[in-house]
C-alpha cells in the first residue's frame, strides 16, 4: 500500500500538468496578425532577411509563364516539387501511414509533412538573391524536362534538374538529388554568368509553414488522449555554440531569430517528424525568422538560413550546395545527418531518463521484434535490478502492519500529545528495527520511469503505431477499449485487499485510498496504451512480491512456536 500514496501523487501531478497543458494552447493568447507586428514580410516583398541584398530583379519572364508540379518517387518519398520557384510543396513519408495498418484497411495513406494545401500549410522554398542582377528566387519559375520521376530499382540516386535563364545571360540549373533509403536530399544551386558584368547575390533556403489547426474532437477523453497536443510544434535552430534552439510561433514577433551560424542548420518540427535545411558545415550563415502575411489568411512563419556572398565573374560558373532533412526523427539516422539534428527528439528536461530507457527498449526490441513484449522485458529487468530495495519496502510493511496494535495503544497513552506520541512511536521502530522510509528509494526510482517512459512513448517514432497483440495497435495512443486501466485497476483492488491500511491512518486517508482504484481507472484512460502496459505487468510484479513477502512473514511467528 505504501507505493500506491506516491504512485497517486505522481499520476495526479501528471494530469494536472496535461490539462494546464490543454488550457494553455486552448485559451492562452495566440500571436497577432502578422500586419500589427515589424517582422511582417507580404509574400510580394523580398525574399529574405533585412540581412539580405534587396531583390532587383527575379526574372520578368517568369509572371508570363505557367508553373507546373513534378512529381518524384524513391522507396521511401513522394514528392512535389512546383516549378514556381522550385519548392518542394509535398513529402508523403512512404513507410509511415496516416492511421495503423489493419486487416479493413492494409495500405492507409502515408503522412504528408510537406503540404500544400490552405489549413496545413509547409513547404521547402530555397532561392538566390541579387541587389543589382537578375536572380531567381522562390516565386521565379522553372522549367523541367518532365513532370514525373521515379528512382529505378538498382538504381541508388536520382537527379531534377530545373533551369531558369534571364536574357541578360544569367543561368540558373537548381538540382535536387535523393537517395535510396534516405530522407536527405541534396539541393545545389549553380549559377552560369553569361552576362558582361560579374554577379554578386546571395543563396537563402527558408521553410515556410502555417500554426498547427485547431483539432476538432468528438468527446473529452479522445481530447485528453491526443499526446500530438502537448509535443513541440514550431521552428527550432542550432549551432555549436548556443547549441539546440527552439523558437515557438507566438514568440517569432517577440523574439525575432537573427543569428550568424557555421555549422548548424534551421528547421521546423513536430511530433516524429522534421524538416530541416542543412547549410555545408564550414559555411557561415545568417539564420533569421520572419512572418508572411497570407492576405486574409493564417499567418505564415518562415525560417530561413542565407549564405554569404557568392561572387561570378562574366563568363564563369560557381554554386551553392545544401541539403534538406524531411522525414522521421529516427536518433541513429540525425545523427549521422548533422551534429545536433538528433536533439529534435525533445524528450524534455527528463532526457537523462528518457533516452537510455529508449535505448534499453531499442536492444530489446532488436531481439523480440515487437516493442510490446520489450517494455514487458523491461518490466521484469527493473524489477530484478530494484528486487532487493523493494522487497525491503514490503517487510518494511509488513512490519509496520504487526506494530498496528502497539502503535494504537500509544495513541491512547500519549492522547492528544503528539509530541511524546511521536517520540514513542521512534523509540518502537528503533526498537524493532523497521524503517518507515524504506519505501522512498522504490519511489525515487518509479517517478523518472513514469515520467521518462512517458516521454519515449509520445515523441519516439519508432513507437508510433507499434503494435503490441490483439486490439493494441498503437502502444503511443491510449487503449481504444481502455482494457489495460481496468486491469490496472484490478491489480491495485487486491493490492488493497492483501495490504490492509498502514498503522497511523487517519480515517480521511483510508477513504482516500479506497478512493484511489477508480482515480487511476479515470486517470490511465488518458495514457498511451504501452505506458499503461508497463504499469500493469509492474503492478503484477509487485503483487506477486508483496503476497510472497507477507506469506513469509505471517509464517515466522508460527515457526517461532514450533
Amino acid at each position: 500500500m505504501n507505493q500506491l500514496r506516491p504512485m497517486l501523487l505522481i499520476a495526479l501531478f501528471f494530469v494536472a500538468y496535461l490539462l494546464w497543458q490543454a488550457w494553455d494552447q486552448d485559451y492562452s493568447p495566440h500571436p497577432v496578425s502578422s500586419a500589427t507586428t515589424s517582422q511582417v514580410a507580404s509574400d510580394n516583398s523580398n525574399a529574405a532577411s533585412a540581412a539580405t541584398p534587396t531583390i532587383a530583379n527575379t526574372g520578368a519572364e517568369s509572371a508570363a509563364t505557367t508553373a507546373q508540379l513534378i512529381t518524384v518517387t524513391t522507396d521511401v518519398l513522394r514528392l512535389t516539387i512546383d516549378t514556381r520557384g522550385g519548392s518542394i510543396v509535398r513529402s508523403e513519408l512512404l513507410d509511415y501511414p496516416v492511421t495503423p495498418r489493419t486487416k479493413k484497411d492494409p495500405d492507409p495513406a502515408p503522412i504528408r509533412l510537406l503540404d500544400d494545401s490552405a489549413s496545413d500549410y509547409f513547404a521547402a522554398q530555397s532561392g538566390l538573391v541579387s541587389a543589382d542582377s537578375a536572380a531567381p528566387d522562390h516565386r521565379a519559375v522553372f522549367q523541367a524536362a518532365q513532370t514525373s520521376y521515379t528512382l529505378a530499382d538498382g538504381q541508388d540516386a536520382l537527379n531534377i534538374d530545373l533551369t531558369w535563364s534571364d536574357p541578360s545571360g544569367i543561368k540558373v540549373v537548381k538540382r535536387y538529388t535523393l537517395h535510396r533509403g534516405s530522407y536527405v536530399i541534396d539541393l545545389d544551386q549553380q549559377i552560369d554568368n553569361g552576362s558582361g558584368k560579374p554577379w554578386d547575390g546571395n543563396a537563402y533556403r527558408q521553410l515556410q509553414r502555417v500554426d498547427r489547426p485547431v483539432p476538432v474532437y468528438n468527446n473529452f477523453l479522445q481530447r485528453m488522449s491526443d499526446q500530438s497536443r502537448y509535443g513541440f510544434f514550431g521552428a527550432v535552430w542550432y549551432n555549436p555554440d548556443q547549441k539546440f534552439n527552439k523558437l515557438a510561433y507566438d514568440k517569432f514577433a517577440k523574439e525575432p531569430l537573427q543569428n550568424q551560424s557555421t555549422g548548424g542548420w534551421v528547421g521546423m518540427m513536430q511530433n516524429y517528424f522534421l524538416g530541416a535545411w542543412i547549410p555545408p558545415a564550414k559555411e557561415s550563415d545568417t539564420f533569421s525568422s520572419a512572418i508572411v502575411d497570407n492576405t486574409g489568411g493564417a499567418p505564415h512563419y518562415v525560417i530561413r538560413a542565407v549564405s554569404p556572398q557568392i561572387s561570378v565573374a562574366p563568363g564563369q560558373q560557381a554554386s551553392s550546395a545544401a541539403q534538406l532533412y524531411v522525414g522521421p526523427k529516427l536518433p541513429d539516422v540525425l545523427q549521422t545527418v548533422a551534429p545536433g539534428l538528433e536533439l529534435t527528439i525533445d524528450y524534455g528536461m527528463l532526457k537523462i531518463f528518457a533516452e537510455p530507457l529508449h535505448w534499453v527498449l531499442a536492444q530489446l526490441d532488436k531481439i523480440t521484434h515487437n516493442w510490446g513484449v520489450s517494455i514487458v522485458l523491461l518490466v521484469l529487468l527493473i524489477n530484478l535490478v530494484t528486487f532487493k530495495f523493494t522487497n525491503a519496502q514490503f517487510e518494511s510493511a509488513a512490519k509496520m502492519r504487526r506494530l498496528k496494535p502497539r502503535m494504537d495503544a500509544l495513541k491512547e497513552r500519549y492522547g492528544d500529545d503528539r509530541q511524546k506520541m511521536q517520540q514513542a512511536m521512534m523509540d518502537l521502530y528503533k526498537k524493532e528495527k523497521v524503517n518507515p522510509a524504506a519505501g522512498c528509494l522504490p519511489l525515487l526510482i518509479t517517478i523518472p520511469i513514469f515520467y521518462g517512459l512517458y516521454y519515449v512513448l509520445r515523441d519516439s517514432v519508432e513507437l508510433r503505431q507499434a503494435p503490441f497483440f490483439g486490439w493494441i495497435h498503437d502502444l503511443s495512443a491510449a487503449d481504444p477499449y481502455y482494457v489495460l486501466p481496468v486491469l490496472y485497476t484490478i491489480v491495485m483492488l487486491v493490492q488493497q485487499w492483501l495490504m490492509p491500511p498502514a498503522a497511523g491512518m487517519d480515517p480521511t486517508q483510508q477513504k482516500m485510498m479506497k478512493f484511489m482504484p477508480i482515480m487511476f481507472a479515470f486517470i490511465f484512460l488518458f495514457f498511451p496504451s504501452g505506458l499503461v502496459l508497463y504499469y500493469v505487468v509492474n503492478g503484477v510484479c509487485r503483487l506477486l512480491q508483496q503476497w510472497w513477502m507477507m506469506r513469509r512473514h505471517d509464517s515466522a511467528p508460527a515457526k517461532a512456536a514450533a
